[in-house]
Protein backbone atom coordinates (compact mmCIF):
# COMPACT_ATOMS: atom_id res chain seq x y z
CA UNK A 1 0.00 0.00 0.00
CA UNK A 2 2.86 2.36 0.84
CA UNK A 3 4.54 1.80 -2.50
CA UNK A 4 1.27 2.45 -4.36
CA UNK A 5 0.70 5.67 -2.41
CA UNK A 6 4.30 6.68 -2.96
CA UNK A 7 4.02 6.13 -6.74
CA UNK A 8 0.73 8.02 -6.94
CA UNK A 9 2.30 10.86 -4.98
CA UNK A 10 5.24 11.01 -7.37
CA UNK A 11 2.92 11.01 -10.38
CA UNK A 12 0.95 13.90 -8.92
CA UNK A 13 4.15 15.86 -8.26
CA UNK A 14 5.39 15.20 -11.79
CA UNK A 15 2.44 17.17 -13.17
CA UNK A 16 3.88 20.23 -11.45
CA UNK A 17 6.93 20.13 -13.70
CA UNK A 18 4.75 20.30 -16.79
CA UNK A 19 3.58 23.73 -15.62
CA UNK A 20 7.07 25.04 -16.33
CA UNK A 21 6.56 24.15 -20.00
CA UNK A 22 3.51 26.40 -20.31
CA UNK A 23 5.44 29.65 -21.07
CA UNK A 24 7.37 27.89 -23.87
CA UNK A 25 4.23 26.25 -25.25
CA UNK A 26 2.45 29.60 -25.13
CA UNK A 27 5.29 31.19 -27.10
CA UNK A 28 5.32 28.41 -29.71
CA UNK A 29 1.56 28.46 -30.23
CA UNK A 30 0.89 32.21 -30.21
CA UNK A 31 4.21 33.58 -31.50
CA UNK A 32 5.03 30.91 -34.12
CA UNK A 33 2.19 28.55 -34.99
CA UNK A 34 -0.60 31.14 -35.03
CA UNK A 35 1.26 33.68 -37.29
CA UNK A 36 2.11 30.88 -39.75
CA UNK A 37 -1.51 29.74 -40.03
CA UNK A 38 -2.82 33.32 -40.09
CA UNK A 39 -0.41 34.28 -42.90
CA UNK A 40 -1.59 31.30 -44.94
CA UNK A 41 -5.22 32.34 -44.44
CA UNK A 42 -4.42 35.98 -45.21
CA UNK A 43 -2.71 35.05 -48.49
CA UNK A 44 -6.14 34.22 -49.94
CA UNK A 45 -7.64 37.63 -49.05
CA UNK A 46 -7.23 41.20 -50.18
CA UNK A 47 -6.52 42.92 -46.89
CA UNK A 48 -5.34 46.31 -45.66
CA UNK A 49 -5.25 45.16 -42.04
CA UNK A 50 -8.87 46.15 -41.37
CA UNK A 51 -11.05 45.08 -44.31
CA UNK A 52 -10.76 41.71 -46.01
CA UNK A 53 -12.13 40.46 -49.33
CA UNK A 54 -11.80 36.87 -50.53
CA UNK A 55 -9.46 36.67 -53.56
CA UNK A 56 -8.60 32.96 -53.74
CA UNK A 57 -5.30 32.42 -55.52
CA UNK A 58 -5.34 35.86 -57.17
CA UNK A 59 -2.67 37.13 -54.78
CA UNK A 60 -0.32 34.33 -55.86
CA UNK A 61 -1.03 35.04 -59.53
CA UNK A 62 -0.35 38.72 -58.95
CA UNK A 63 2.96 38.04 -57.20
CA UNK A 64 4.20 35.70 -59.93
CA UNK A 65 3.24 38.17 -62.68
CA UNK A 66 4.66 41.21 -60.87
CA UNK A 67 7.82 42.60 -62.52
CA UNK A 68 9.10 44.02 -59.20
CA UNK A 69 8.88 40.59 -57.57
CA UNK A 70 10.72 38.98 -60.50
CA UNK A 71 13.45 41.60 -60.16
CA UNK A 72 13.61 40.92 -56.41
CA UNK A 73 14.12 37.21 -57.16
CA UNK A 74 16.88 38.07 -59.65
CA UNK A 75 18.63 40.39 -57.18
CA UNK A 76 18.42 37.83 -54.37
CA UNK A 77 19.83 35.01 -56.49
CA UNK A 78 22.47 37.28 -58.07
CA UNK A 79 23.90 38.47 -54.74
CA UNK A 80 23.79 35.00 -53.18
CA UNK A 81 25.37 33.28 -56.19
CA UNK A 82 28.38 35.61 -56.38
CA UNK A 83 28.74 35.61 -52.61
CA UNK A 84 29.03 31.80 -52.55
CA UNK A 85 31.20 31.77 -55.68
CA UNK A 86 33.81 33.73 -53.73
CA UNK A 87 33.33 32.73 -50.10
CA UNK A 88 33.29 28.93 -50.57
CA UNK A 89 36.78 28.55 -52.14
CA UNK A 90 38.40 31.53 -50.34
CA UNK A 91 37.08 30.38 -46.96
CA UNK A 92 38.50 26.90 -47.63
CA UNK A 93 41.97 28.27 -48.50
CA UNK A 94 42.03 30.50 -45.40
CA UNK A 95 40.89 27.58 -43.21
CA UNK A 96 43.73 25.44 -44.60
CA UNK A 97 46.20 28.20 -43.80
CA UNK A 98 44.90 28.65 -40.24
CA UNK A 99 44.81 24.89 -39.64
CA UNK A 100 48.50 24.60 -40.61
CA UNK A 101 49.59 27.16 -38.01
CA UNK A 102 50.94 26.17 -34.61
CA UNK A 103 50.15 29.47 -32.91
CA UNK A 104 47.46 32.17 -32.97
CA UNK A 105 44.75 29.81 -34.31
CA UNK A 106 42.14 30.94 -31.80
CA UNK A 107 42.98 34.60 -32.32
CA UNK A 108 42.50 34.31 -36.08
CA UNK A 109 39.23 32.41 -35.59
CA UNK A 110 37.92 35.25 -33.43
CA UNK A 111 39.05 37.96 -35.86
CA UNK A 112 37.39 36.27 -38.83
CA UNK A 113 34.22 35.40 -36.86
CA UNK A 114 33.58 38.92 -35.51
CA UNK A 115 31.87 40.17 -38.74
CA UNK A 116 29.47 37.20 -38.64
CA UNK A 117 28.16 38.14 -35.18
CA UNK A 118 28.06 41.85 -35.99
CA UNK A 119 24.41 43.06 -36.16
CA UNK A 120 23.28 43.21 -39.78
CA UNK A 121 22.07 46.81 -39.60
CA UNK A 122 25.41 47.88 -38.11
CA UNK A 123 27.29 46.04 -40.88
CA UNK A 124 25.12 47.65 -43.56
CA UNK A 125 25.59 51.12 -42.08
CA UNK A 126 29.36 50.56 -41.89
CA UNK A 127 29.47 49.63 -45.57
CA UNK A 128 27.73 52.87 -46.51
CA UNK A 129 31.09 54.45 -45.63
CA UNK A 130 33.17 51.60 -47.08
CA UNK A 131 31.38 51.82 -50.46
CA UNK A 132 31.37 55.61 -50.59
CA UNK A 133 33.22 57.11 -53.62
CA UNK A 134 35.88 58.39 -51.15
CA UNK A 135 35.53 55.32 -48.94
CA UNK A 136 38.03 52.71 -47.79
CA UNK A 137 37.33 50.29 -50.66
CA UNK A 138 38.11 52.84 -53.37
CA UNK A 139 41.21 53.93 -51.47
CA UNK A 140 42.46 50.33 -51.37
CA UNK A 141 41.75 49.68 -55.05
CA UNK A 142 43.35 53.05 -55.86
CA UNK A 143 46.74 51.67 -54.80
CA UNK A 144 46.51 49.30 -57.78
CA UNK A 145 45.58 52.08 -60.19
CA UNK A 146 41.85 51.28 -60.31
CA UNK A 147 39.51 54.27 -60.74
CA UNK A 148 37.09 55.22 -57.98
CA UNK A 149 33.63 53.67 -58.31
CA UNK A 150 30.33 55.12 -57.11
CA UNK A 151 29.23 51.73 -55.83
CA UNK A 152 25.72 52.66 -54.73
CA UNK A 153 24.81 54.90 -57.69
CA UNK A 154 24.72 52.17 -60.35
CA UNK A 155 22.59 49.01 -60.36
CA UNK A 156 25.36 46.55 -61.26
CA UNK A 157 28.00 48.02 -58.93
CA UNK A 158 25.41 48.27 -56.12
CA UNK A 159 24.72 44.53 -56.40
CA UNK A 160 28.44 43.77 -56.26
CA UNK A 161 28.75 46.14 -53.30
CA UNK A 162 26.13 43.99 -51.54
CA UNK A 163 28.14 40.91 -52.54
CA UNK A 164 31.28 42.37 -50.92
CA UNK A 165 29.31 43.07 -47.74
CA UNK A 166 27.87 39.54 -47.73
CA UNK A 167 31.30 37.97 -48.25
CA UNK A 168 32.81 40.04 -45.42
CA UNK A 169 29.98 39.05 -43.09
CA UNK A 170 29.76 35.31 -43.91
CA UNK A 171 33.44 34.42 -44.43
CA UNK A 172 34.08 33.75 -40.73
CA UNK A 173 31.23 31.26 -40.42
CA UNK A 174 32.53 29.32 -43.43
CA UNK A 175 36.05 29.24 -41.99
CA UNK A 176 34.82 27.87 -38.65
CA UNK A 177 32.87 25.07 -40.37
CA UNK A 178 35.85 24.20 -42.57
CA UNK A 179 38.16 24.08 -39.55
CA UNK A 180 35.79 21.74 -37.72
CA UNK A 181 35.88 19.32 -40.66
CA UNK A 182 39.65 19.66 -41.12
CA UNK A 183 40.33 18.85 -37.48
CA UNK A 184 38.16 15.73 -37.78
CA UNK A 185 40.48 14.24 -40.45
CA UNK A 186 42.85 11.73 -38.88
CA UNK A 187 46.56 12.74 -39.12
CA UNK A 188 47.35 9.11 -39.98
CA UNK A 189 46.10 9.68 -43.53
CA UNK A 190 48.65 12.43 -44.07
CA UNK A 191 51.43 10.45 -42.41
CA UNK A 192 50.76 7.49 -44.70
CA UNK A 193 50.66 9.79 -47.74
CA UNK A 194 53.97 11.42 -46.74
CA UNK A 195 55.59 7.99 -46.47
CA UNK A 196 54.34 7.20 -49.98
CA UNK A 197 56.01 10.41 -51.23
CA UNK A 198 52.91 12.51 -51.86
CA UNK A 199 53.33 16.27 -52.17
CA UNK A 200 51.19 18.68 -50.07
CA UNK A 201 49.04 19.43 -53.14
CA UNK A 202 48.44 15.72 -53.72
CA UNK A 203 47.51 15.26 -50.05
CA UNK A 204 44.90 18.00 -50.30
CA UNK A 205 43.59 16.63 -53.59
CA UNK A 206 43.23 12.99 -52.53
CA UNK A 207 42.70 13.30 -48.75
CA UNK A 208 41.49 16.74 -47.67
CA UNK A 209 38.99 17.60 -50.41
CA UNK A 210 37.20 14.19 -50.40
CA UNK A 211 36.76 14.51 -46.62
CA UNK A 212 35.38 18.04 -47.05
CA UNK A 213 32.44 17.12 -49.31
CA UNK A 214 30.02 17.33 -46.40
CA UNK A 215 31.29 20.81 -45.49
CA UNK A 216 30.97 22.04 -49.08
CA UNK A 217 27.42 20.67 -49.39
CA UNK A 218 26.35 22.11 -46.02
CA UNK A 219 27.81 25.58 -46.63
CA UNK A 220 26.42 25.87 -50.16
CA UNK A 221 22.87 24.88 -49.20
CA UNK A 222 22.90 26.91 -45.97
CA UNK A 223 24.34 29.85 -47.90
CA UNK A 224 21.39 29.71 -50.30
CA UNK A 225 18.88 29.39 -47.46
CA UNK A 226 20.34 32.40 -45.63
CA UNK A 227 20.76 34.36 -48.86
CA UNK A 228 17.10 33.92 -49.77
CA UNK A 229 16.20 35.63 -46.48
CA UNK A 230 18.53 38.57 -47.13
CA UNK A 231 17.04 41.90 -46.08
CA UNK A 232 18.62 43.93 -43.29
CA UNK A 233 22.04 44.58 -44.87
CA UNK A 234 20.62 45.59 -48.27
CA UNK A 235 17.93 47.64 -46.53
CA UNK A 236 20.70 49.64 -44.85
CA UNK A 237 22.41 50.13 -48.22
CA UNK A 238 19.41 50.81 -50.50
CA UNK A 239 16.47 51.66 -48.27
CA UNK A 240 12.95 50.16 -48.50
CA UNK A 241 12.86 50.29 -52.32
CA UNK A 242 16.36 48.85 -52.82
CA UNK A 243 17.85 51.89 -54.54
CA UNK A 244 19.32 52.47 -57.06
CA UNK A 245 16.54 51.41 -59.44
CA UNK A 246 15.57 48.51 -57.14
CA UNK A 247 18.93 46.84 -57.75
CA UNK A 248 19.07 45.93 -54.03
CA UNK A 249 15.40 45.00 -53.72
CA UNK A 250 15.23 41.41 -52.42
CA UNK A 251 12.34 38.97 -51.91
CA UNK A 252 12.03 39.87 -48.22
CA UNK A 253 12.27 43.53 -49.20
CA UNK A 254 9.30 43.03 -51.53
CA UNK A 255 7.32 41.41 -48.70
CA UNK A 256 8.22 44.28 -46.34
CA UNK A 257 7.29 46.97 -48.86
CA UNK A 258 3.95 45.39 -49.76
CA UNK A 259 2.99 44.66 -46.18
CA UNK A 260 4.22 47.65 -44.20
CA UNK A 261 4.60 50.18 -47.01
CA UNK A 262 1.52 49.64 -49.17
CA UNK A 263 -0.64 47.81 -46.59
CA UNK A 264 -1.26 44.99 -49.05
CA UNK A 265 -1.09 42.28 -46.43
CA UNK A 266 -2.65 39.60 -48.61
CA UNK A 267 -0.03 40.09 -51.32
CA UNK A 268 2.76 40.16 -48.72
CA UNK A 269 1.47 36.92 -47.17
CA UNK A 270 1.33 35.22 -50.57
CA UNK A 271 4.89 36.34 -51.36
CA UNK A 272 6.08 35.09 -47.98
CA UNK A 273 4.63 31.62 -48.65
CA UNK A 274 6.28 31.54 -52.08
CA UNK A 275 9.57 32.31 -50.31
CA UNK A 276 8.76 29.62 -47.75
CA UNK A 277 8.31 27.07 -50.56
CA UNK A 278 11.67 28.04 -52.12
CA UNK A 279 13.47 27.76 -48.78
CA UNK A 280 11.78 24.41 -48.12
CA UNK A 281 13.15 23.08 -51.41
CA UNK A 282 16.70 24.08 -50.42
CA UNK A 283 16.20 22.63 -46.92
CA UNK A 284 15.06 19.27 -48.29
CA UNK A 285 17.99 19.34 -50.71
CA UNK A 286 20.34 19.98 -47.79
CA UNK A 287 18.88 17.06 -45.82
CA UNK A 288 19.17 14.74 -48.82
CA UNK A 289 22.78 15.72 -49.54
CA UNK A 290 23.76 15.41 -45.87
CA UNK A 291 22.12 11.98 -45.66
CA UNK A 292 23.93 10.84 -48.82
CA UNK A 293 27.23 12.04 -47.36
CA UNK A 294 26.70 9.89 -44.26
Amino acid sequence: MRTKKHKSGLQKRQWVWYLFLLPSLFGIVFCMAYPIVEALRLSFFKSNGTLEVWKGVDNYKYVFSNSVFRKAIFNTFFITFFQLLFVIPVGFVIALAINSLKRCKNLLKILFFIPYVTPAIAAGTLFLFVLHPQGILNQLTGFFGAPAISWLENGISARFGAVILSVWKSLGFNIIIYLAYLQAISPEYYEAAAIDGCSPMQMHRYITIPHMKGAFAFLITMGWIQGLQRFTEVYALGGPTGSPARALHTIVGFIYERGFGNYEFGVAAAASYILFAIIMIFTLLNLKITKMDQ
